[in-house]
């Protein structure tokens, strides 16, 4: 029987940029933002950052520029395709009212800076989704930018979440998706329901790298196809975990590196789940039957 895959994770993009660099051996993810209609955290300018390309992305997205714009005089080119530009370089996404969080929370999160100013550097690339949230005033404004808006009030089966983490999927230049981290600001707190919808996302797509964030922890899913290594930034988050069998019971789950391990345990609701838990190793390692929820706390520094 061949081995289980390993998948390694790391929450160095909360890191500053100077600290963040990726493992020796390992390429450095690209990094996509999806903004969604909650409270910025407060390390949004930061994730909004971690878009930009590097010298390199700049170069092949000029080259690329050109190319297109030689074949746009032979062809016709779909508008997804044409987004690819912009998502080469930088991709930033608001999910509907995510625009209004961004629009009305950067200057607040910047306060010593003109908030005019402000807006047009922390403009999205793309507002989508149903377009019953976002302010028609913001929506004009980031237009008159070049913002793109993709209008799919049409779909009523998805939630925006869902929306943008396809879009992004499908327009990424990236060949290897696996480097590819879509990073969710505004994925956690308030409705309940729309919390539950988010979560539902991980396992819709189980085989992309989605991060949940809010001020106050992160979350992701442990797909099942996997073994998995979790390195722990403890400058910024720990030491408070979770480990949370949502989409099915897990007949046997083993940890390495926490307070209360896991040794070939089953869990489920309305019987043992790990909640409350806490890192006491620089790396946890996690093996399961089930694809599981990880959750990890943030620290707030004065």
């Amino acid at each position: 029987m061949a081995p289980t895959p390993a998948m390694s994770h790391s929450s160095a993009f909360l890191l500053p940029s100077s600290s963040s660099a990726a493992p020796a051996g390992s390429a450095d993810p690209a990094y996509a933002l999806v903004v969604l209609n909650q409270r910025l955290p407060r390390f949004a300018p930061l994730l909004w950052e971690r878009g930009k390309c590097s010298p390199a992305d700049r170069f092949f997205a000029a080259l690329l520029s050109s190319l297109l714009a030689v074949l746009g005089m032979c062809f016709s080119l779909p508008t997804p395709f044409s987004l690819c530009l912009s998502l080469a370089a930088q991709v930033r996404v608001c999910a509907d009212g995510g625009a209004n969080r961004v629009f009305d929370g950067m200057p607040e999160l910047l306060p010593g800076q003109d908030p005019d100013v402000v807006r047009a550097r922390y403009k999205p690339d793309v507002i989508k989704g149903d377009m019953d949230s976002v302010r028609p005033e913001v929506m004009e404004y980031y237009s008159n930018l070049g913002t793109k808006i993709v209008d799919e009030s049409h779909d009523q089966d998805t939630t925006d979440l869902h929306k943008c983490v396809a879009f992004v999927i499908d327009n990424s230049p990236i060949l290897d998706k696996s480097n590819l981290c879509i990073l969710a600001i505004g994925a956690l707190g308030g409705r309940f329901d729309h919390e539950m919808g988010n979560i539902n996302v991980l396992h819709l797509f189980p085989n992309s790298r989605i991060i949940l964030l809010s001020d106050d922890c992160l979350i992701f899913l442990l797909p099942r196809t996997h073994t998995h290594n979790i390195h722990i930034e403890r400058s910024i988050e720990g030491p408070h975990c979770g480990l949370i069998p949502i989409g099915a019971p897990s007949t046997s789950t083993t940890t390495t590196g926490l307070r209360w391990n896991l040794d070939n345990t089953s869990m489920s609701f309305g019987r043992l789940i790990s909640t409350c838990n806490i890192v006491e190793a620089e790396n946890v390692t996690v093996i399961s039957d089930s694809d599981l929820i990880w959750t990890i706390s943030l620290r707030h520094h004065p």
